[in-house]
């Protein structure tokens, strides 16, 4: 059965409450349970994962159309069901047998956790010996299991990479209640993502729980799993033009009103110079969505059709993250300036979705060094996964 059409009409169903409930989200610096088991009710978790698995296995172009509309609605709830939704993205980097056994009881599973290689993982009989402390690990407390990156070492020093690579990584996972979770998300923006830090101390995590996150080869068939990571860039863009689009509508129904700033001549609708930053700001916003429809087609057919053609998209889909974010900035900050004073209201729905993608902006994949990734491949240079 195709759930698409459903998961996307209840999301959209469910769109108007997660606005009406930004507030609340903001102050309680994580999703309430109850919008949880909603999303979780109606697939949001579940939307990646195989059919085989219980899951709806959506394309690529789905998933973001989900994760815009929920960005969209509230960049907090989008970041945090883009985060979890990953999670057999992830898990995939498993064996198989244990890719099966994490989703025997469900689809819904959530991981969580650091991508940065913030632990220490020490060689151990049949495992590893891990210590770390991982930030931004974002969905922390309604996560099942918890992962964080590490250097691998053995006797307290790093293993070297092959061929002269950088140290050895490795990507550990445990059960949710055998991490500690540190309330240390007191931020700018996002505020309802729950991005705490996450810690253990010398736990053991058995091999087979234990994965390649920037190399591994998935278990799990599919155009959906072949390269994660490209993934993960067009699914921030999503979440990026999905903040910057419900700036544009917080605008426009702000200007509902006849809202005309003081000192102002006429309503703010009726000036021809906001028009046309506002007219600009949209074309951006549509051309930020173009971009990413664009790469996403084409790392679908590659996934399906011709796997080696994904390194050649790697640079250009890893630089069209900056250049979203920063149509979406411009388009936000439009926006804000025009808005005036209640503008600088922490009440104000322009105001959060301006601390939203600014600090959205400050996330490693959006850094604008990514943008050389592309010019390399232009002028034939190499391109590495890194700036």
């Amino acid at each position: 059965m195709d759930h698409r059409p459903d998961l996307l009409t209840a999301v959209r169903e469910l769109a108007p409450e997660l606005t009406a409930r930004a507030e609340e989200i903001e102050r309680a610096r994580e999703l309430p349970t109850d919008l949880l088991d909603r999303l979780r009710d109606v697939g949001c978790f579940r939307m990646f994962v195989p059919r085989s698995h219980g899951g709806y296995e959506v394309d690529l172009r789905t998933g973001m159309t989900v994760l815009e509309a929920l960005a969209r609605a509230d960049g907090s709830t989008g970041w945090t069901v883009m985060i979890g939704s990953e999670t057999p993205h992830l898990l995939a980097l498993l064996s198989r047998d244990r890719f099966d056994k994490f989703y025997a009881a469900g689809p819904d599973l959530v991981v969580a956790g650091g991508f940065a290689p913030q632990g220490r993982a020490e060689l151990d009989d049949g495992g590893f010996r891990v210590s770390g402390r991982w930030a931004f690990a974002s969905g922390c407390r309604h996560a099942d299991w918890i992962f964080g990156n590490c250097l691998v070492t053995a006797d307290g020093q790093p293993i070297p990479g092959a061929d002269g690579q950088p140290p050895e990584t490795r990507s550990m996972l445990f059960p949710a209640d055998r991490v500690t979770v540190e309330d240390t998300w007191h931020v700018l923006g996002l505020r309802g993502t729950g991005s705490h830090d996450v810690l253990v101390e010398s736990a053991f995590c058995p091999t087979e729980e234990s994965f390649d996150l920037f190399t591994g080869t998935p278990c799990v068939p599919g155009p959906g799993f072949v390269a994660p990571l490209a993934h993960f860039v067009l699914h921030l863009g999503a979440v990026a033009v999905g903040i910057a689009q419900g700036a544009l509508d917080d605008m426009t129904a702000l200007l509902g009103d006849g809202r005309q700033r003081l000192y102002a001549r006429q309503p703010l609708a009726d000036s021809p110079a906001f028009r046309v930053q506002f007219g600009r700001a949209d074309l951006n916003v549509r051309a930020a969505r173009a971009l990413l429809a664009s790469l996403a087609d084409e790392l679908w057919t590659a996934c399906t059709r011709d796997p080696e053609r994904i390194a050649v998209l790697h640079p250009t889909i890893s630089a069209s993250l900056p250049w979203v974010t920063e149509q979406a900035i411009a388009a936000v900050d439009t926006c804000y300036r025009a808005a005036g004073g209640g503008a600088a209201r922490d009440s104000s729905p322009i105001q959060r979705r301006f601390r939203d993608i600014h600090t959205f902006a400050q996330h490693a994949a959006a850094a604008e060094g990514w943008l050389g990734n592309n010019g390399a491949r232009l002028l034939g240079r190499p391109a590495a996964l890194a700036y």
